[in-house]
């Protein structure tokens, strides 16, 4: 049987998150819940942001596999992550695969907009954007590419405003930061 995410983005699985990704996605379209495992990452990923001790559970090597699966299936359980998912995290956890989270939740967020015929596009601010501004942007992105575009947004204080956007291989970049950059180079001669 042929890899439903088969060459959808090679360059995806040549990551170990993006490999992870791409067996999560393959589970998740054989379950019929590629929505509803993508809704459980993104609770993972909130949670990831939001939970130093989360966090912790996943990039520390000193915390024994044993405890890193119970706090993790645990954490699910306290999500109400979908099954697949929770049994995904287990997997991660049993093979000290964790710090790959964050890598593994932005490919499968590719993959599943991909699925759905939407092009990602990856945004940085300064600050928090409103669903407006989301919005707003969603629309100015779908008439540049052609095509309907999710967006996975960050935030980023250092770009000090404007926004970063990544759209594949193409890069949008209006941070005040790098205009600053760019005047202070054209200043210096």
């Amino acid at each position: 049987m042929e890899s439903s995410s088969g060459n959808q983005g090679s360059s995806i699985q040549a990551s170990l998150g993006g490999r992870y990704a791409s067996a999560l996605f393959d589970l998740a379209v054989e379950a019929k819940a590629v929505d509803r495992v993508e809704q459980s990452l993104a609770a993972v990923r909130d949670a990831l942001a939001e939970s130093s001790d989360f966090r912790e559970v996943t990039t520390s090597p000193v915390i024994a596999r044993g405890a890193a699966v119970k706090a993790v299936l645990a954490t699910a359980d306290q999500l109400g992550v979908d099954a697949t998912t929770k049994s995904f995290l287990g997997v991660l956890a049993e093979n000290r695969r964790l710090a790959q989270l964050p890598a593994v939740i932005r490919a499968f967020r590719q993959l599943a907009a991909r699925h759905r015929g939407e092009t990602t596009a990856e945004v940085t601010s300064a600050h928090p954007l409103s669903p407006e501004q989301v919005d707003e942007l969603k629309q100015q992105l779908r008439r540049r590419v052609g095509r309907e575009v999710s967006v996975d947004l960050s935030v980023d204080p250092e770009i000090l405003g404007g926004l970063v956007v990544r759209i594949g291989s193409q890069m949008i970049d209006s941070s005040i930061r790098t205009r600053l950059n760019a005047l202070a180079s054209a200043m210096k001669g």
